[in-house]
């Protein structure tokens, strides 16, 4: 039985005549809005340009969700060249990729072009089962006539709104591009996560229509919310099967709310759809990938053993790739037979819809890798392990089952080689215990049960407990707070830098290595990543990654006090902190919320760091008579001597970094401020940054005879560079970034040597954001960068005790009352909240509270 969908004429192709859609919007950027008839003219400018190096190149194209990617993709295809999409520079050196564009210029490579058929234009890697780099050569008739289907099922026209919810290497989301242009719609470039409140508000900005979706997607959705999009019209789905229930689910929510939901189903090799569901079934088919492409027909190739009504789905249309490349001599090999047999097994409902049931080919697809179960069970088997992997019937695990009565250090040895041998992360493997592998009647293994393993409430159930309310009670545990509830976030809870720290290493210890965006994540979505059953018992590595901030924190108090301390005389820690500060502020203050919203968040924070800081210096000054009241109350940088004296500044750290933070977070909790802000986060922070050197450089100028290098008004660019840092997207934020450090730190202390230090402090700060780091120090490295502030605190009366007869003694010493001061602190604070809980006293609730633009002006 087939399913044939209905002919389809390329009138034109994805790049042919742009200039045809006039002034229509074509790609919107966050630097403006490039018309058909802008884009027209710059693909012809640098498709001229790379013509007189030759035809017959193969580009390497770097995707991204730029305007300037887009030019150069299409000059390439326009011009007649293939184009490699990667980010990988081995397999661009390994096809012999001839020329690559970088800063708006073609650049050749030293070696010349392979040999490339003619109508070859997009090479995208996919891998086989040995896991070696494999391309599926793509010709512009596929990629023409696979834009024309899907503009076509889709309906899409002229006033079509897309957003880039998918990264461009990835053949379903580059096809959202394609056929958007071939319909003359336009296209919102952004590269931020679905979870990103900010890029949510930019689609309802720019009026977005439609966005598409992998089921990883709809997970994130379903935990950081949906998002409001009053024009939105369509929601497309592909790249995994989702779960029935949850199609249905959703497209009963787009009846409600005014869209539509397409389920799609495809593969590189078909350079991206072959089959869809119709959105009026939806939620009565939606176990279904529905019907072929406009274009293309599908039918089944019985199968032995597959059961009646069960085949190999294969695929015959336009789209299909020319074939596959293995080495570069592949690439001038003429286009297969247009014909592309799945390895999926299916059948077809009585409606005549296509409805996947297993893989033939024994190849699960998970976390974006392609995995052969039978090579992974031949190499468990030569470890003495008997067992049967399957892909979870959800689509989101290696289930491995494991005959007899094995005990929990055999199925910890099972785990353990399987993620080894697949490369998957600890908790995508599941290992469940079965009397007998359940076998078909021809005695093969039954995959179907053996997947089905992965949804049983046995091998779902948690060892020890709900992985989530673990969570939430460790998140309670750091915070402060008397609960924590699984749908909030470390942001939203109120978390700043001091607890950011201790929370980060703990939560690596339980689930590897985090996100970079995890303070945004719920704890319910990180709790997600934790493997049911006991954890697999694995090598930890000599080293691991950890966030440069914690180690820049941890390495500045250190040389801080050493330096103080006469140990060493290494300074400038103290102005690298600085710039840290900044980039927490960004971090943790910057929140899609209200106005007074935010001043709450910002005076919560401050009173974390001014309460402790003003009780320590208070009672130093009952016992010594000094320092004066304004140091007591963190106000000498503001009403005290110009010039340095001692003690007054010695707490001019704290003073800033409450300063600094107090101003920028009433700044921009002014609605117009606020407003900005968010449309505009880079070019905000990098021009107060910039405007901030001005009096830095005056007091150069002036001969300024008064403290500069501890003063707020001096050094605030610090601060706000490190802000800039923060929210810089891309390799030119952050060649801007850097360049205005660089600017102040120039002769800044008088010290070459200092500005050397704070200079290449805040240069690692911009550009690398984790380092690596000896595994057995990342424990104390945390505990001393947690407890910095307390250390800056304390050392002052701590270390004058060993300045002349063990300065080594003073540093250990400084840091051992830093930590416990911190550790004194933190159980005040958890019994201080568990006191007000007790009392049923109404406490404040943190999740972040979300509002357009018209709510906050």
């Amino acid at each position: 039985m087939g399913g044939r969908g209905t002919g389809t004429k390329v009138a034109a192709g994805i790049a042919d005549d742009l200039a045809r859609h006039g002034e229509r919007p074509a790609l919107r950027t966050t630097s403006g809005t490039l018309t058909y008839a802008e884009l027209d003219r710059r693909v012809t400018t640098a498709r001229d340009q790379l013509a007189a190096l030759g035809p017959g190149q193969l580009v390497r194209l770097r995707p991204a969700a730029t305007a300037e990617f887009v030019v150069t993709w299409l000059a390439a295809f326009t011009g007649g060249h293939a184009s490699l999409l990667t980010h990988d520079d081995g397999l661009a050196r390994a096809y012999g990729a001839s020329v690559e564009r970088v800063g708006g210029r073609w650049r050749a490579a030293r070696t010349t072009a392979p040999v490339l058929h003619p109508d070859l234009r997009l090479l995208l890697s996919t891998s086989g089962s040995t896991g070696s780099p494999k391309l599926v050569r793509l010709s512009a008739a596929n990629l023409d006539a696979n834009a024309a289907a899907i503009a076509s099922y889709l309906h899409l026209t002229g006033d079509d709104v897309a957003l880039t919810t998918l990264p461009l290497d990835y053949c379903y989301g580059l096809s959202v591009l394609h056929s958007h242009l071939l319909a003359g719609a336009a296209v919102v470039l952004d590269d931020r996560s679905v979870t990103d409140p900010a890029l949510w508000e930019r689609a309802r900005t720019e009026g977005v229509t439609s966005f598409a979706g992998v089921p990883y997607t709809f997970d994130l959705l379903g935990t950081a919310g949906w998002p409001q999009l009053p024009t939105l019209r369509q929601v497309t789905q592909a790249g995994g099967r989702l779960a029935p229930d949850r199609v249905r689910a959703l497209a009963e929510q787009g009846a409600r709310e005014g869209w539509e939901l397409v389920v799609m189903y495809g593969q590189t090799e078909a350079t991206a759809r072959m089959a869809y569901l119709p959105p009026e079934l939806a939620s009565t088919h939606p176990g279904t990938v529905g019907v072929a492409i406009p274009g293309g027909e599908l039918w089944l190739d019985p199968v032995e053993g597959a059961g009646d009504g069960v085949g190999e789905l294969v695929y015959r249309g336009p789209n299909v790739m020319m074939g596959y490349a293995e080495r570069p001599a592949d690439l001038a090999l003429p286009a297969g037979p247009g014909e592309l047999r799945t390895g999926d097994l299916a059948r077809f409902t009585a409606e005549g819809l296509v409805e996947i049931v297993a893989r033939r080919s024994r190849f699960a697809k998970l976390f974006g890798q392609r995995i052969d179960l039978d090579r992974v069970q031949t190499l468990l088997g030569l470890g003495g392990h008997d067992v049967g992997c399957a892909e979870s019937a959800d689509g989101t695990r290696l289930v491995v089952a494991v005959p007899g009565a094995p005990d929990a250090a055999t199925l910890a040895e099972v785990g353990a080689a399987a993620t080894a041998a697949t490369g998957l992360p600890a908790h995508a493997a599941l290992v469940v215990p079965v009397p007998a592998l359940p076998r078909l009647p021809n005695g093969k293994l039954d995959q179907q049960a053996v997947g089905r393993l992965g949804l049983t409430p046995a091998a779902t159930a948690p060892a020890e407990g709900d992985p989530a309310a673990s969570l939430a009670r460790l998140y309670a545990r750091v915070l402060g707070l008397p609960a924590v509830d699984p749908d909030q976030s470390f942001v939203g809870l109120g978390g700043d830098s001091l607890s950011y720290v201790e929370l980060s290493l703990r939560l690596e210890s339980r689930l590897g290595r985090l996100p970079a965006d995890w303070p945004n994540r719920t704890v319910a979505e990180l709790a997600a990543r934790i493997a049911p059953g006991p954890p697999a018992p694995r090598r930890s590595p000599a080293w691991a990654r950890v966030d440069t901030t914690i180690v820049l924190r941890a390495l500045a108090i250190v040389l801080i006090v050493g330096s103080h301390t006469n140990l060493w005389v290494v300074l400038g820690g103290a102005h690298v902190l600085l710039a840290v500060a900044g980039v927490n502020f960004a971090r943790f203050h910057l929140a899609d919320e209200g106005p007074r919203d935010r001043v709450r968040r910002v005076a919560r924070a401050t009173a974390r760091v001014a309460v402790p800081s003003v009780l320590w210096i208070g009672a130093v000054a009952l016992l010594t008579g000094e320092p004066g009241w304004r140091t007591v109350f963190l106000l000498n940088d503001l009403l005290g001597a110009r010039a340095w004296s001692e003690p007054a500044w010695y707490y001019w750290f704290v003073e800033v970094v409450l300063i600094m933070t107090l101003g920028a977070g009433l700044l921009t909790a002014l609605p117009r401020v606020l407003a900005f802000e968010r449309r505009h986060r880079f070019p905000l922070a990098l021009g107060l940054a910039t405007v901030a050197l001005v009096p830095r450089y005056a007091a150069d100028l002036t001969s300024y005879d008064g403290d500069v290098i501890h003063s707020s008004q001096f050094v605030a660019w610090l601060f706000l560079a490190g802000w800039a840092a923060a929210v810089a997207r891309g390799r030119r934020d952050r060649v801007l970034v850097t360049a205005v450090l660089l600017a102040g730190c120039a002769g800044f202390t008088g010290s070459t040597p200092r500005d050397l230090l704070v200079a290449a402090g805040v240069t690692v700060l911009v550009w690398v954001p984790t380092v690596p780091w000896p595994r057995v120090l990342v424990a104390p490295t945390g505990v001393v960068a947690s407890a910095s502030l307390y250390v800056y605190l304390t050392h002052w009366q701590v270390y004058p005790w060993f300045e002349t007869r063990w300065p080594l003694g003073g540093l250990l010493a400084s840091l051992a009352v830093g930590v416990l001061a911190w550790q004194v602190v933190n159980r005040v604070s958890a019994r201080l909240s568990g006191w007000v809980a007790s009392l049923a006293l109404p406490l404040p609730h943190y999740a972040p509270v979300q509002r357009t633009d018209e709510e906050v002006r």
